[in-house]
């Protein structure tokens, strides 16, 4: 069951579930989406929970302590799936984090999946930038560390921003993602094993690894370096991935295929010291051999803080810049002081125009 907190994480998790339970600390946005399962995280303010969090992580950080119970009780063995660039998401999912950072030892069926939307830095705004390097180098990093998460996904929006879809349509592709993914075990149990063999414990065991995941499939072609195609058929909703640590993989061929084309993709993980958990099956409604691989890498919090604030940087020099290129600027007005001393005593008649220059001489503006 996946738990979605905040607006965009909410709406991910029920297209990704109907189960779903979803929290945030808006009743307004809480009511927008048909789930049965609704936890408010109470605001302290008036206006809190109509209005949400506004972009602020601290808020969700402190409406996290009215549902903290209810929560921790919530995700073990389960999905928390929050973007990181907002308040509610941000603030709620960093205290989860800092809650298992604290426990000693998390069972394997208990470790907790956290699915996580980051911005696309070059088209959304700063605050979401910064909210999103803040949650990846303090509570993510060291929730890692702990050892105490299952896998980090990192979705990003660039494919939503670059192809100018709507956040539903978006959604729907994300969901069907990872549905493709978690449909590993169940094949396995659905379709003749032809080598190896992926359970549901053996897929939660790998599930449970605290690094990030990047998983993809694609049609495989045996005459072509496995590595190639992999490289070519990099999941466009996920970061890329780095060197891999632990691998697992799922080849579906059609019937009567031969089976020992599996050999070559072991070949390539031997190549990179990686053992990989894996499955071969035939699968009657295929006619051509179709992969599913997912890769676990080491954190690389570091290099993604320094990405993120670099774009940050560049967002607020572009900022400084249009702010420049607004301001209007005045003409300047050239006044010549001592004519105009002697036109004003003419028109006044007083014929002091001497005792006025001298006046102005002492001041220094003539």
């Amino acid at each position: 069951m996946a738990l979605g907190i905040g607006g965009a994480g909410s709406k991910l998790a029920h297209t990704l579930d109907s189960n779903a339970t979803i929290v945030n600390v808006s009743q307004t946005e809480l009511s927008k989406i048909p789930c049965e399962k609704r936890v408010l995280a109470v605001v302290h303010s008036n206006t809190g929970q109509l209005r949400g969090s506004r972009k602020s992580p601290q808020i969700g950080r402190d409406a996290f302590q009215s549902v903290k119970r209810e929560l921790l009780h919530l995700i073990p063995g389960d999905d928390v799936i929050s973007s990181t660039g907002g308040g509610t998401g941000n603030g709620i999912t960093a205290s989860i984090l800092e809650e298992l950072c604290r426990h000693e030892d998390v069972d394997t069926n208990d470790k907790t999946n956290f699915i996580l939307i980051l911005p696309y830095a070059k088209l959304e705004s700063a605050e979401f930038v910064d909210n999103t390097t803040s949650f990846l180098q303090d509570p993510l990093s060291r929730a890692i560390d702990s050892g105490n998460t299952g896998n980090i996904f990192l979705f990003s929006n660039q494919v939503k921003f670059e192809s100018r879809l709507t956040e539903g349509a978006y959604n729907k592709m994300l969901a069907d993602s990872l549905k493709t993914f978690r449909a590993i075990p169940e094949k396995g149990e659905s379709y003749e094993l032809l080598d190896g063999h992926i359970d549901y414990e053996d897929f939660s065991l790998f599930t449970s690894r605290p690094y990030f995941n990047h998983f993809t499939y694609f049609d495989y072609n045996p005459e072509e370096s496995f590595e190639s195609q992999f490289n070519d058929n990099l999941n466009p909703f996920l970061l890329k991935p780095a060197v891999p640590i632990e691998a697992l993989f799922l080849l579906e061929l059609p019937p009567r295929y031969d089976s020992s084309c599996f050999y070559e993709i072991l070949q390539h993980f031997a190549e990179k010291d990686v053992t990989p958990t894996y499955s071969v099956l035939e699968n009657p409604r295929l006619e051509k051999p179709f992969i599913t691989a997912s890769v676990l890498y080491s954190r690389k919090p570091t290099e993604l803080v320094e990405d993120f604030n670099r774009i940050s940087h560049e967002h607020t020099q572009a900022k400084i810049r249009k702010s420049l290129e607004q301001h209007v600027s005045l003409p300047t007005l050239e006044v010549n002081l001592e004519k105009e001393a002697k036109e004003a005593a003419a028109e006044s008649g007083s014929g002091d125009d001497d005792d006025i220059l001298n006046v102005l001489r002492r001041l220094g503006k003539i």
